[in-house]
């Protein structure tokens, strides 16, 4: 809050001061007023955003260093880390003798006592197995393409590669490894040619991953794209966003969570037009998102009660009273949604008990929010002024099943997609932006599916290679 200073100079002074210099001197005082008051806004608002946090806005938290994070308000039990007595135990199981490599019997040679030597066999000796991983040598397969002469008109003809045979030198489960090591394991071009060259004995180079990247892309379009043209079918979408690069322009990654896929969409815009181009005009389903303008004229938006929670902490921790008390207010039926929703997820609490439950708590956060409306207040106005004049975006999952209150979905899928971008920096032109958009897709969506991405990834480039159908991530497809 601005706190105006009185002048230093009493009206009486002023008075009997001369006409010419009295208005020279007030012109003067009302001018440093003007700029102190400038410079104490100036101080409120840096100090504003020096107290923002990923716990009162959307700040991510990987902006937060780990040991600025507060302790959780817990006591400490006394005992020590790590595992405690009688927890169950944790080892590896042994596998059949049959599936073992090798078996080697060692026996002793002399008593341990007397020293007399030892003969025979012990019908139940100790096993103890050790794994290791062999040496790896890549499979080089040699085509010889003849070229024959026509014995009738004299044309030579060469033969062409059996069905499947890429025309490149890499196999379809080497192109498939490289694309999972960049998409999955968040690996760049030169650490992904290092591995193959020191591990697999795979030559390399990173001009040469940079081909096969574009080779991985081109085989798993298909699969993309359908997956991409699925989403305005949706019913419940989950849409985020994430800056990123693409060369020197700054661009944006989308996500979409569908039920049983995910899409990732890389453009160089954060405008609706990309949701425009995605759900396209037939969608009419609901999508859970924050309260950025882009959303606000797609589909039936259910605003997420998780940026709503912080916003609410940012009330909280202003310097302004009147600010403080309705953060606390707003904050109280916030928490107890969250406990009854956790209830009715873990299927302690039945829809119908949550629905009932949830009424005198939309009712008092609707009338906490006219209250801020009508404060007089600019602070409360602004942010509680579009929250209740689009009220109904804060229930739609109340009205709608199968609709969460927050985006924590969507959060969730762009989390390791973020992690990529800070490892990398973005891509460096629109083809390595339609690679990332792939691949991040066909990983997420295997997981999701509790899929082997690799297995999938091998089978769509053996499929491109053969000319085949690819295959598919619909469920039901």
């Amino acid at each position: 809050m601005i706190v105006m200073l009185h002048s230093p100079v009493t009206a009486e002074q002023l008075a009997a001061l001369p006409p010419e210099f009295r208005a020279l001197l007030q012109a003067v005082i009302d001018h440093y007023e003007k700029r102190i008051a400038e410079l104490e806004q100036k101080v409120v608002n840096l100090e504003s955003r020096v107290r923002k946090s990923p716990r009162n806005s959307s700040l991510p938290p990987s902006t937060e260093h780990p040991h600025a994070k507060p302790i959780p308000p817990r006591e400490k039990s006394g005992k020590k880390r790590g595992g405690q007595p009688g927890h169950s135990k944790q080892e590896r199981s042994l596998i059949p003798t049959g599936q073992c490599q090798a078996v080697v019997s060692v026996k002793p040679g002399a008593c341990r006592r007397c020293g007399v030597g030892l003969v025979g066999d012990d019908p139940e000796p100790l096993r103890h197995q050790v794994w290791e991983i062999p040496e790896i040598q890549p499979i080089v397969t040699e085509y010889r393409r003849h070229r024959l002469p026509c014995a009738c008109c004299g044309i030579t003809t060469c033969a062409e590669l059996p069905s499947g045979v890429p025309l490149s030198q890499a196999g379809p489960r080497l192109v498939a490894f490289v694309a999972l090591l960049m998409g999955c394991f968040k690996q760049s071009k030169r650490r992904v040619a290092l591995l193959l060259e020191q591990v697999l004995n795979q030559p390399c180079s990173p001009g040469w991953v940079v081909k096969l990247q574009d080779q991985a892309t081109a085989a798993l379009t298909p699969v993309y794209e359908q997956l991409a043209a699925q989403l305005p079918k949706e019913p419940v979408l989950g849409i985020d966003e994430s800056p990123t690069k693409e060369g020197p322009s700054k661009s944006w990654l989308w996500t979409f969570v569908a039920k049983t896929f995910t899409v990732f969409t890389v453009r160089t815009t954060r405008a609706a037009t990309v949701l425009h181009e995605r759900l396209t005009e037939t969608f009419g389903g609901v999508i859970n998102c924050d309260r950025a303008k882009m959303y606000w004229n797609i589909g039936r938006p259910q605003w997420c009660w998780a940026h709503l929670k912080r916003d609410f902490q940012a009330l909280i921790d202003h310097t302004d009273h009147q600010v403080k008390r309705l953060g606390h207010d707003l904050m109280r039926p916030t928490k107890e949604l969250f406990r009854h929703w956790s209830r009715c997820r873990d299927g302690t609490l039945t829809r119908r008990q949550f629905t009932r439950l949830m009424k005198p708590i939309r009712k008092t956060i609707d009338s906490l929010l006219l209250r801020g409306v009508f404060s007089g207040n600019r602070k409360l106005k602004g942010m509680c002024k579009p929250l209740h004049s689009h009220r109904d975006r804060l229930w739609t999952f109340l009205d709608v099943h199968g609709v969460e209150p927050t985006n924590n979905a969507s959060e969730r899928a762009l989390r390791p997609a973020v992690i990529w971008r800070k490892l990398s920096f973005g891509t460096q032109s629109a083809k390595g932006s339609r690679f990332v958009e792939t691949i991040l897709t066909i990983v997420e969506t295997c997981h999701r599916q509790s899929r082997n991405s690799f297995e999938f990834l091998t089978a769509a480039m053996n499929a491109h290679f053969e000319g085949t159908t690819t295959p598919s991530l619909l469920t039901g497809a």
